[in-house]
């Protein structure tokens, strides 16, 4: 870092470590009894800039490393033939583009393998710089949503609870809340300006 950095307070990101999903787990679990948030079993990887032939061959290469075999019909049906994750690509009004796993909601462990493979199979491929988050889906019992986010440029997580009725509004002070709950659970990101809403992440 330079004096003008230094003097702007600007720094340089935090080096990418995918291995920071695996405390997802965990932190599920302490979720559930610090909050009352259970998983749901989705889960989801947002990336930008993969167009044409790359992106059809990404979605072939997902399929094959994630041992899918899933119709067209059966994913827009939301089903899967049993003991397979179903697996859906998406593109949001922002021009990203999303892919949603799922899991049984008490095997987070193997949905988190997924989206550390998917993440990694993309930065291998060279769309490290189009990541930019993966996040893991929770409820309560008043069916409200929850996210655990990971930032991939930052390499830490924030919590996201978009509040229901169809309004892009967010419990802020729940947020907050469930920060407090996780404790060294997750590296947390510090700065609240970077908690950005996925409204309409899939899965959420």
């Amino acid at each position: 870092m330079g004096l003008l950095d230094t003097i702007l307070g600007r720094s340089k990101p935090v080096p990418p470590d995918l291995d920071q999903l695996f405390a997802l787990p965990s932190a599920a679990l302490t979720l559930q009894a610090g909050a009352g948030f259970s998983p749901t079993g989705r889960g989801s990887v947002c990336f930008a800039g993969v167009e044409g032939g790359e992106f059809a061959r990404l979605k072939q290469d997902v399929r094959e490393l994630l041992d899918m075999d899933v119709s067209e019909e059966d994913l827009a049906e939301g089903g899967a033939p049993e003991g397979e994750a179903p697996v859906r690509f998406s593109r949001d009004s922002y021009g990203y583009t999303w892919l949603l796993a799922q899991r049984a909601p008490d095997d987070i462990p193997a949905l988190v393998n997924d989206l550390h493979a998917v993440n990694t199979l993309l930065q291998d491929g060279g769309f490290g710089p189009q990541l930019l988050c993966s996040l893991l889906s929770f409820q309560d019992a008043e069916k409200r949503p929850l996210a655990l986010v990971y930032l991939y440029k930052r390499g830490s997580f924030f919590p996201f609870a978009p509040l229901t009725g169809g309004a892009e509004k967010r419990d802020s002070q729940l947020e907050l809340q469930i920060r407090a709950v996780l404790g060294d659970d997750l590296r947390v990101e510090p700065d609240l300006a970077r908690w950005f809403p996925v409204w309409g992440a899939p899965g959420l």
